[in-house]
């Protein structure tokens, strides 16, 4: 039976994970502060996120990414990731987005085996470390091994549309072992050439617009963040911006 592409939204506020759903997601990756990559959301938050994607009939999978910065995880980072994959079953998400490189730009195998043990019933993303990795293929083929569901990747590129071609020789690759999931600059104008490309049947974006300030009263020269950064704006997923892309990878020629 002829099944319709997933999007992935990935979603950083309650407000966007109902955007999410509004818009016709599959899925959504649940994250916190998406200026730093991401990191794990709160456990407040992915537990009322996982009733809006319940009721909608999306799966939820957790970012779990204890810091900004590179992908290389002491003792103590490794320990935080293991009981935030505990958390987040706790809490209801279907799966969890894990990653973590050696110094060498290897995949760290040990770190990743562990937070595999701990996330068995669960279905695993390796995230967008991989596009810091060495070398794509050998990585490749090492989450394959550590038994990971999918990898999300922008073909080790600046977007998922530059790396359109990585992205295919990935998924030629993967020979159906493991879905290759495009990622970074994915929007409704790009998203149908990306899987037409490459050959996927899954594909990751943020899907936001700018959404001002509710604040009437606006105190001037002070930043909670960095200096001259806009406090009375932000990001969100926006449910149009997603039925967009939604339409136009449901005209793909890639079917499941």
């Amino acid at each position: 039976m002829e099944k319709e592409n997933i999007l992935e939204v990935c979603a950083a506020s309650l407000a966007s994970v109902k955007e999410a759903a509004a818009g016709g997601a599959s899925r959504i990756e649940l994250c916190s502060a998406l200026g730093e990559g991401g990191v794990t959301p709160s456990a407040g938050f992915i537990s009322m996120a996982g009733k809006v994607a319940a009721d909608a009939g999306m799966r939820m999978h957790v970012l779990i990414r204890p810091r900004g910065g590179d992908f290389v995880y002491d003792a103590d980072e490794i320990g935080c990731m293991v009981a935030d994959i505990r958390m987040a079953r706790q809490c209801g998400a279907d799966g969890v987005v894990i990653g973590a490189l050696r110094p060498d730009g290897n995949i760290d195998i040990d770190t990743c085996g562990r937070l595999m043990d701990e996330a068995v019933d669960m279905s695993v993303t390796f995230h967008r470390a991989f596009d810091m990795c060495r070398e794509p293929h050998e990585a490749l083929e090492a989450v394959i091994r550590l038994g990971c569901h999918r990898i999300l990747t922008s073909g080790c590129a600046p977007s998922a549309e530059k790396g359109v071609g990585t992205l295919a020789a990935l998924n030629r690759l993967a020979n159906g072992r493991i879905i290759i999931l495009p990622g970074a600059g994915v929007n409704s104008g790009n998203a149908a050439s990306i899987l037409e490309h490459s050959g996927c049947c899954e594909i990751h974006a943020s899907a936001r617009r700018r959404r001002d300030s509710a604040m009437d009263f606006r105190h001037p020269g002070v930043s909670m963040g960095e200096a001259g950064a806009d406090e009375f704006s932000r990001m969100e997923t926006s449910r149009d911006v997603v039925a967009a892309i939604v339409k136009a990878i449901n005209r793909s020629n890639c079917r499941i």
